[in-house]
């Protein structure tokens, strides 16, 4: 991936506000991650211009195919690893911080050790 990683934070989070809205606005964006509005408007601007959104008349924002594909990326990176962290003992609170920082650092072949390990040890966690 060629985007940097608060590129991938803002995809992320128009997808994971889509899942709970009928349509994500900028400000919606700015919200959920406690951005201003100047810094919000010049993010999407750049990740329109790299054709990772669209932004109708109406404001209203949507992921293209690349777009979707970073954004469910960095939303399985953070699901699987913060899964992993809480399941090692760390609170709720401090798994979801540090997995936050993790997926986007971490490599493909790593992520994909990690997945397949928390698939394979699914209830076992409890032994």
């Amino acid at each position: 991936m060629s985007i940097h990683e608060s590129g991938q934070m803002y995809l992320e989070t128009i997808y994971i506000l889509s899942q709970t809205k009928s349509y994500v606005r900028a400000i919606d964006v700015g919200e959920h991650l406690g951005y201003s509005k100047p810094s919000v408007s010049r993010a999407m601007s750049i990740l329109k211009k790299n054709g990772y959104v669209l932004v109708d008349s109406d404001g209203a924002i949507t992921l293209t195919e690349s777009g979707m594909e970073i954004a469910q990326t960095m939303y399985t990176r953070h699901t699987v690893l913060s899964e992993m962290l809480i399941r090692l003992g760390v609170d709720e609170k401090t798994a979801t911080e540090d997995a936050c920082r993790i997926e986007h650092v971490i490599s493909a072949a790593s992520f994909s050790a990690i997945q397949q390990h928390v698939k394979q040890s699914l209830g076992k966690i409890d032994d």
